[in-house]
């Protein structure tokens, strides 16, 4: 995954993610069962409990779906071999969970009466859409496009900060958190645009 990982430790997370990734292959799972199965739980989560302002559950929720991305990388290192289309599967259904969250969010602020960061919930998805497309049609057209301060693992870390903040009722936190997610996804596509720009002049 993205520069955070790093941070925390990749073989560390592997270690731990390894057997459990074994153990799902010889169970006959496949991994794209776990990656839809990980965004169904993110889609339940943020539906059933973000929108009516359950965040503290929400959170829990939408976390443990999200360590899907982990294992079924974990499953795929156990088969010994990345599919293509899993690894299409697996982009297409990160947008979908990012819709979630942040419609999610979106829809339960501006229903209780806060349109401004319920704006900024919406700024954050169309940012971070835009994001993930920049790199998806670069690497389409033959280039590079590995830049950027704020990838989805740091927004998705963001927006979990902000969500606990919301629900332990420290007053603007998450207000503060998407307002940042906002000017750092906007950054993040200026310098992806910037980057594509350099290599194709």
């Amino acid at each position: 995954m993205a520069k955070l990982l790093s941070v925390f430790g990749r073989a560390r997370l592997a270690r731990v993610l390894d057997p459990v990734g074994s153990a799902l292959v010889r169970a006959g799972i496949s991994p794209n069962t776990v990656t839809v199965a990980g965004t169904l739980g993110v889609v339940i989560g943020c539906v059933g409990f973000v929108t009516r302002g359950h965040l503290l559950t929400g959170l829990v929720i939408v976390t443990l779906s999200c360590l899907t991305d982990l294992i079924d990388g974990a499953m795929a290192r156990a088969r010994g071999t990345a599919s293509t289309f899993g690894a299409f599967l697996d982009s297409t259904m990160d947008r979908v969970a990012d819709g979630a969250i942040f419609g999610a969010l979106a829809f339960w602020l501006g229903t209780t009466g806060h349109p401004w960061p319920a704006a900024a919930a919406l700024l954050a998805l169309i940012l971070g859409q835009v994001v993930s497309y920049a790199k998806a049609r670069a690497e389409g057209l033959g280039l590079t496009c590995n830049v950027g301060i704020a990838e989805r693992p740091e927004r998705l870390i963001l927006i979990g900060i902000g969500g606990l903040l919301a629900g332990l009722g420290v007053p603007y936190g998450l207000d503060a958190v998407l307002w940042l997610l906002v000017v750092l996804s906007a950054v993040t596509v200026w310098q992806r645009v910037a980057h594509v720009y350099r290599q194709a002049s």
